[in-house]
């Protein structure tokens, strides 16, 4: 193929269109590691509550490479400096920078390998097609990984105004429905500059920025955290836990080999060599859902109930609490499933359980969103902003939740 056929052009709902300007870029989007993210869902179960977000990784990550260029060509306007070669770094770091993601995304992250964080596939993922562009992506990855000299570029790929957040917020919000989340990155990306090797936004461009802090908390309440998707999340965790249960213990479910062989195996990252990351890239959101349509049928009751919620939402009941709750109810709710479902009090953990939800807008411990005053003096934005709600998006707000069958409620046991 020609390199001119390489410099393609795609049509996106939310930026109209989107240029693949470098032929190493196209050629990252076209292997079968990066367009497997067509397969992986950008909210999880989020569709159970949001009918039109079903929008995927791969979307996702061609919007943060499209914001991305867009940024780099706002701070060359303002003369930094910035080179093809560290352009085309920035561009592939965000590109990648969410290749590891395991099935539904977040959902998966825990049940499918042991606490292996996405981001370290990730970086699994950026090694192996490194070697495979003959070394290419080099300095990318050391911009990913926070080792590259100019500071600034990192905050560009993750920091609390990053690409990432720019572009999932104004696409979940798209795709969701859910107006509120909805930002202007547009006017973000024109305030941009670089002070000191450090990402600021001008002083015009301060309101923009509350409205971006307010938008991402208001996502998490009302999308990230809904109640009915934390719910739906939390069962598939469960579903893929028994099923692994299930596998240790000498039965065979029916699924992909690819589930199959996380279900048999414990890896950790330790385990994580060329075989089993190929392995891992043919995982995406079809084998799970294929093997929990099989797995409602299952002999197994726990897995059978659980896999028949997900696949006709008839999910557990989820109650949000200011306080956490009394071990002594919650007690009393296991024991009463237990002689409901016949099922020993163990198996009863799978249906009535705890935890809690934290949602923080904006973190005042991290490194902080930086504004620069006409005068030449950099704030946090929390300190140069008027608005005193930016002092209350600070603080992590946590709810606790409680999970249980919705019988209890019937037999008015809640």
């Amino acid at each position: 193929m020609s390199n001119i056929n390489k410099l393609k052009i795609l049509n996106d709902p939310i930026y109209g269109f989107i240029s693949i300007t470098n032929t190493l870029i196209y050629d990252l989007i076209q292997h079968p590691y990066f367009q497997r993210l067509r397969r992986i869902s950008q909210m999880g179960m989020s569709y159970l509550v949001y009918p039109g977000a079903h929008h995927t990784r791969f979307h996702h990550a061609l919007g943060c490479m499209h914001v991305m260029q867009k940024a780099v060509q706002v701070l060359k306007f303002k003369g930094v400096e910035i080179s093809e070669e560290e352009e085309r770094a920035l561009c592939i770091a965000i590109l990648l920078h969410d290749i590891g993601h395991g099935p539904f995304s977040h959902a998966m992250e825990h049940s499918i390998v042991e606490d292996v964080s996405h981001e370290k596939i990730s970086l699994l993922f950026m090694d192996r097609l490194n070697e495979e562009f003959g070394g290419q992506l080099s300095l990318a990855i050391k911009v990913f990984k926070g080792e590259y000299h100019r500071k600034f570029m990192l905050q560009l790929i993750s920091s609390q105004l990053d690409m990432d957040r720019m572009d999932y917020l104004k696409r979940d919000s798209f795709y969701s429905g859910v107006a509120e989340g909805n930002i202007n990155s547009e006017r973000l990306i024109q305030m941009m500059n670089v002070n000191n090797d450090v990402l600021v936004i001008e002083e015009k461009g301060i309101y923009s920025v509350e409205k971006f802090l307010v938008a991402r908390r208001l996502m998490y309440w009302q999308a990230y955290l809904h109640k009915t998707s934390v719910a739906a999340e939390l069962i598939l965790t469960r579903i893929l836990k028994r099923a692994k249960e299930l596998t240790q213990s000498g039965i065979t479910l029916p699924c992909s080999n690819p589930l199959q062989y996380f279900l048999r195996n414990r890896i950790s990252l330790e385990d994580f060599n060329n075989d089993v990351l190929g392995t891992f890239a043919r995982l995406d959101d079809f084998d799970i859902i294929s093997a929990i349509k099989e797995w409602q049928f299952n002999d197994d009751f726990v897995l059978a109930e659980l896999s028949r919620m997900i696949i006709n939402r008839d999910l557990l009941k989820i109650r949000l609490h200011a306080e956490k709750p009394d071990k002594v109810v919650l007690a009393q709710m296991k024991a009463e499933v237990s002689k409901l479902f016949g099922i020993s009090e163990k198996e009863a953990d799978y249906f009535v359980f705890k935890g809690k939800i934290k949602n923080q807008a904006y973190n005042k411990s991290g490194e902080p969103i930086h504004i620069l005053r006409k005068d030449g003096v950099v704030e946090d934005v929390a300190d140069a902003s008027d608005q005193l709600n930016l002092k209350a998006l600070s603080k992590p707000v946590t709810k606790y939740y409680m999970c249980f069958p919705k019988q209890l409620l019937e037999k008015a046991l809640i």
